[in-house]
C-alpha cells in the first residue's frame, strides 16, 4: 500500500505538471501522513541535511569549470585538433564529432554543454560538406551523452550521494565504458557512411597537426589532472572540482585570454541558478529517501524482486529495463534520485556491486536523454541546430540501438565494467 501511494502521489504531480522537486516533497508528506509522521520541522530538517553533504560541494564547481571551458575556447580547440587527426577521412567530420565528444566528456562533465558546443561548431560544417541531416544531427545528439559517463561527471557525483557510492571508483569506473560508447559510435557511423558521398577536407600536414596539439594541450592537460589525482590520491572528486574550475578560469582568462570578467560574471550566474535547482532536487529526494527506508518501501520492492536475487544478472536486466523505460519519460537527475534509493537494497542483496550498477544506471538513464518524449539533448541540438524533431530522433535511432547493444552487453558480461574499473583503481 505505503509503495503503490508514493509512486501514485509522484506520478501524478508530475503528469500534472508539477516540477520534480515538489512532487518528490508531496509524495514525501502523503507518506508522512499516511505513517501520521508529519512534521514540519523534520520535513525542514531532512530537506536541509540532504543537501549538507561535502561531495555535492563539487556540483557548482564542476559547472563553473563546464561553462568557462565551453566560452573559453576550449572546446574550439579540440574541435580543431580532431579535425587535424581524421577530419580527412571518409565521413571524416563525424569521427571529428566521436573523438571531440569524448574529449571535451573528460572536461565538463555535462551532456547538454557538450552537445550544444558540437552543434554550434560542427553541424554546419557537416551540413555544407554534404553529410545528410538525419544521422549528422542525431550522431551529435549522441556523441554528447558521453559526458555523463566519463569523469568528471554531476550525475555520476548525484549516484554516488543517492546510493552512498564511493564517487572517486565511480569516475575510475566511467572511463571504460564511456570509451567504449565512443567506439560504438565509430562503428555505426562507418556503417552509416560507407555508401555516402560526401566533400572530404584536405589531409593536414604534420606542421598542421604539432600546431594544433600545442595549441590544445592545455586543454588536454584537464582530463589527465583530474583523473591522476584522483586515482593517485592527491585530491578528492570534491577537492578535484575546484582544481578544475581553477584550471579553466586560469587557461581561458591568462593563455587563450578569451575569458572576459562579463563573460566570468554571466557564468558565475549562471552556475548558481543550476547549483540551486540541483540542490533543492537533491534535497527533496533525500527526503524521499528517508522516508522510503522508515516506509519499507525497498523491503516491499524485494518481496516484489525477491525471485530474481538468486539470478543476478537477470535482475539487473529486468532493473534495467524499468530505468530505460523511466528515462524516457523523466529527466536523467530525478531518476537517478527517486530509483537508486529503492534498487539499491536489493542490489546489494543480490550481490551485485554498487560501483557497477552506478555506472549502468547512469549509462542507461543517459540514453534517456537522446529519446523521445523527453529527450533533453535532442531537444537542445535541435534548437541549436535549427532542425526537426522528427528528423533528430531518426537519426539518432540507429545510436540509440548501438547504445542498447551495449547495455545489454554489460549486463551479460559485468566484468566489460568491473575489470577495467579495478585497472584504473589499482
Amino acid at each position: 500500500m505505503t509503495l503503490v501511494l508514493f509512486l501514485g502521489v509522484l506520478i501524478v504531480s508530475i503528469l500534472l505538471g508539477l516540477p520534480v522537486a515538489f512532487a518528490l516533497l508531496l509524495s514525501s508528506i502523503a507518506l508522512m501522513l499516511h505513517m501520521d509522521l508529519f512534521s514540519a520541522d523534520i520535513l525542514a530538517q531532512s530537506l536541509i541535511n540532504g543537501v549538507d553533504s561535502f561531495p555535492l560541494l563539487a556540483v557548482p564547481f564542476f559547472l563553473v569549470a563546464g561553462e568557462v571551458m565551453a566560452n573559453g575556447g576550449l572546446s574550439r580547440r579540440i574541435v580543431r585538433l580532431a579535425s587535424t587527426l581524421v577530419g580527412h577521412r571518409k565521413g571524416g567530420l563525424g569521427y571529428v564529432a566521436i573523438i571531440t565528444s569524448v574529449l571535451l566528456a573528460g572536461l565538463s562533465g555535462s551532456a547538454v554543454a557538450d552537445a550544444a558546443a558540437l552543434v554550434s561548431i560542427l553541424y554546419p560544417m557537416m551540413r555544407k560538406s554534404g553529410y545528410p541531416e538525419g544521422p549528422s544531427i542525431g550522431l551529435l545528439a549522441s556523441g554528447g551523452i558521453i559526458a555523463p559517463v566519463i569523469p568528471p561527471s554531476l550525475p555520476l557525483i548525484i549516484v554516488g550521494v543517492a546510493g552512498n557510492i564511493s564517487i572517486a571508483k565511480l569516475f575510475l569506473g566511467g572511463i571504460a565504458p564511456g570509451l567504449m560508447m565512443g567506439a560504438a559510435l565509430m562503428l555505426v557511423w562507418w556503417l552509416l557512411m560507407r555508401r555516402q558521398t560526401v566533400d572530404t577536407t584536405p589531409k593536414a600536414t604534420g606542421a598542421e597537426r604539432l600546431a594544433a596539439l600545442k595549441d590544445g594541450v592545455w586543454a588536454l592537460l584537464l582530463p589527465l589532472i583530474i583523473i591522476g589525482g584522483i586515482r593517485f590520491g592527491i585530491f578528492t572528486p570534491t577537492e578535484a572540482a575546484v582544481v578544475a574550475a581553477v584550471y579553466a578560469i586560469t587557461v581561458s582568462a591568462i593563455i587563450y585570454r578569451e575569458l572576459t570578467l562579463k563573460g566570468f560574471y554571466h557564468i558565475l550566474i549562471g552556475a548558481g541558478r543550476a547549483t540551486a535547482m540541483v540542490m533543492f532536487l537533491v534535497g527533496a529526494a533525500m527526503v524521499a529517501a528517508w522516508l522510503i527506508t522508515v516506509a519499507q518501501l525497498p523491503q516491499q520492492l524485494a518481496q516484489i524482486l525477491g525471485p530474481l536475487v538468486e539470478h543476478p544478472r537477470v535482475l539487473m536486466a529486468v532493473i534495467m529495463l524499468i530505468v530505460l523505460l523511466v528515462g524516457m519519460v523523466m529527466d536523467l537527475s530525478p531518476t537517478i534520485l527517486i530509483l537508486v534509493p529503492l534498487f539499491m537494497p536489493i542490489v546489494k542483496l543480490a550481490g551485485i556491486d554498487p560501483v557497477y550498477f552506478g555506472l549502468m544506471f547512469v549509462i542507461n538513464t543517459s540514453i534517456g536523454l537522446i529519446t523521445p518524449p523527453v529527450g533533453t539533448v535532442l531537444n537542445v541540438v535541435c534548437g541549436v541546430g535549427k532542425a526537426q524533431m522528427s528528423t533528430a530522433v531518426r537519426g539518432a535511432l540507429p545510436f540509440i540501438a548501438a547504445y542498447v547493444a551495449l547495455l545489454v552487453l554489460f549486463v551479460i558480461f559485468p566484468s566489460l565494467i568491473i575489470v577495467p574499473m579495478k585497472f584504473f583503481a589499482g
